[in-house]
């Protein structure tokens, strides 16, 4: 990450065998897996977005759906349901004042912007939902891709899912592995998939929030340094961070939630996003802009908001920033890397957002295919 957390410098210290053999083992030269020989090509990707994309505008056209909180039931996880909840669009300012306790230069200058209404997940993506993904059953190529695809599966299962995992997320039992933690160890290509995989199984449009989505949910309305204000000594209260964590993950909405009842906006796991990282993006937004997004052009870095377990308190403010780097994947001995997991990411989940307008098939398919496994791509972790 850019920003050096307490995971990052003790990595080395918690693991030192573990991290010595792994490094010695990607030193070795592990012959490379086939690269893009069996991997989809865009215009291959692009057909199973155009039919989710014929999904979802079929259920949109037989029932519009009113902004109002619902739970979403997921086929492919027995008895489970995700609850979303309504945000209603509006403009706020982006980032932070110059005077805000914790600021880095990143979060400014503060822009004015608007935001169209969407749902959001109450709470972080827990294992409960994502295991169903990650776990899928099937054999694949290293992209997701099925290795032998059959005329009986259906489109869910078309959908580019994660090969097994090559490495522990879990680090032995270091990390409780239930239903009600947070997912986490993916790459912010994995979320974007399950997206794309939930989409399939429900007919509703469902991304990563954009990084003015998230900071507009997450102030809710706000403009203090945290949701519930600026006094710090109230933080324990709202949100799991270096000082209270004992340097794990927790269970999914055991603080308090925001005003709008989400729920470890602040802390727990940090949450991806669809952006780029750029330190210096607000300066190329103009104030009354509409839904901002820096589009992801390489794979390094991607944004992340909102703090972890692992941050200092000013880390998990509404408008800090990090990005992510290639060190996420220190662990990973595979030669080329996974494009599923990053092996050091046991600080990183994600929770979904559902806009309330309809996008085009080639929208949806940008959303959920921001990265993919490619000799050029592949490089970028090396």
């Amino acid at each position: 990450m850019t920003k050096k957390s307490h995971f990052d410098q003790s990595t080395a210290s918690v693991w030192p065998s573990c991290a010595k053999l792994l490094t010695c083992m990607a030193l070795l030269a592990i012959p490379a897996q086939a690269d893009d020989a069996k991997s989809l090509t865009d215009a291959q990707r692009l057909e199973v977005s155009k039919k989710v994309h014929t999904l979802i505008t079929q259920k949109d056209a037989a029932a519009k759906s009113e902004l109002k909180a619902y739970s979403e039931t997921m086929p492919k996880v027995k008895g489970a349901e995700l609850e979303m909840l309504p945000v209603q669009g509006g403009e706020f300012m982006l980032g932070s004042p110059k005077s805000e306790k914790g600021r880095e230069s990143a979060e400014g200058p503060q822009k004015k912007v608007k935001i169209e209404p969407f749902w959001m997940s109450k709470v972080e993506i827990p294992w409960g939902l994502y295991t169903a993904f990650y776990q899928n059953g099937k054999a694949r190529n290293s992209d997701g891709s099925l290795i032998s695809p059959s005329k009986k599966d259906d489109l869910a299962t078309i959908v580019c899912q994660p090969t097994p995992q090559y490495h522990d997320m879990f680090l032995n039992g270091s990390f409780i592995n239930d239903s009600d933690h947070p997912a986490m160890d993916m790459t912010q290509h994995a979320a974007s998939k399950f997206c794309q995989w939930l989409s399939a199984q429900t007919g509703h449009y469902y991304r990563l929030p954009t990084e003015a989505e998230w900071e507009y949910a997450c102030r809710a309305g706000t403009t203090t340094a945290w949701s519930f204000g600026d006094d710090e000594s109230q933080l324990d209260d709202y949100a799991w961070h270096e000082g209270n964590s004992n340097f794990t993950y927790q269970k999914v909405g055991q603080k308090k939630p925001n005003p709008w009842g989400f729920h470890d906006m602040h802390g727990n796991v940090a949450e991806w996003v669809r952006d780029q990282y750029n330190p210096k993006f607000y300066k190329t937004i103009q104030d009354g802009a509409v839904n901002p997004w820096n589009k992801p052009v390489t794979r390094y870095p991607r944004s992340v908001r909102g703090g972890s377990w692992d941050s200092a308190t000013t880390d998990t403010r509404s408008a800090s920033r990090e990005g992510s780097d290639k060190e996420l994947k220190n662990i990973d001995p595979q030669v080329p890397k996974s494009v599923w997991y990053h092996t050091g990411g046991q600080h990183i989940g994600f929770r979904i957002v559902r806009p309330v307008k309809t996008p085009s098939a080639e929208e949806m398919h940008e959303s959920w295919n921001s990265d993919w496994w490619s000799t050029e791509r592949n490089a970028e972790d090396l």
